[in-house]
Formats: C-alpha cells, sequence, structure tokens
C-alpha cells in the first residue's frame, strides 16, 4: 500500500508540475507555442494515469477530452 501511495503522489505533483509550466508557458506568450501544448499533454497523461489508478472517473472524463484537445494541438504543431 505504502509503493502504491507513492506512486499516486509522484504522478499528481509531476503532473501538477507539467500544468504550472503548461500555464507558465501560455503567460509567455507565442514564442512558447508549442511547448505550453507540450506541457500540458504531458502533465493530464500523468494526471489520467493517477484519475485510473484511483478510480477517480470525473477526473478521468476531463484528461480524456484534455488529451484529445491537446492532440489536436499538437498534430497542428507538428504536422
Amino acid at each position: 500500500m505504502g509503493m502504491n501511495l507513492k506512486t499516486n503522489d509522484i504522478l499528481q505533483w509531476t503532473g501538477a508540475v507539467f500544468i504550472i509550466a503548461g500555464h507558465s508557458l501560455n503567460a509567455a506568450g507565442p514564442a512558447s507555442y508549442p511547448y505550453n501544448i507540450l506541457a500540458f499533454f504531458l502533465g493530464t497523461i500523468l494526471f489520467m494515469a493517477w484519475s485510473i489508478r484511483v478510480a477517480n472517473k470525473p477526473q478521468l472524463l476531463v484528461n480524456i477530452v484534455a488529451l484529445a484537445i491537446g492532440l489536436t494541438g499538437l498534430v497542428k504543431a507538428f504536422g
């Protein structure tokens, strides 16, 4: 159980760091494109892994939608 709690904490905190990085890059302006999208995408993947592990279905739905939007942005950015 201790290892699962540690893994869940790592997923959440690392996801939080990437989401904060995405917002920071957004604030930096257009020069941060597409790295802002990439940061959000990575953070969302981590939060999605956490939401699956803890069976948080509303958060899972939010992450699925966010990944679809992020993937659209990444395809647009990188072709």
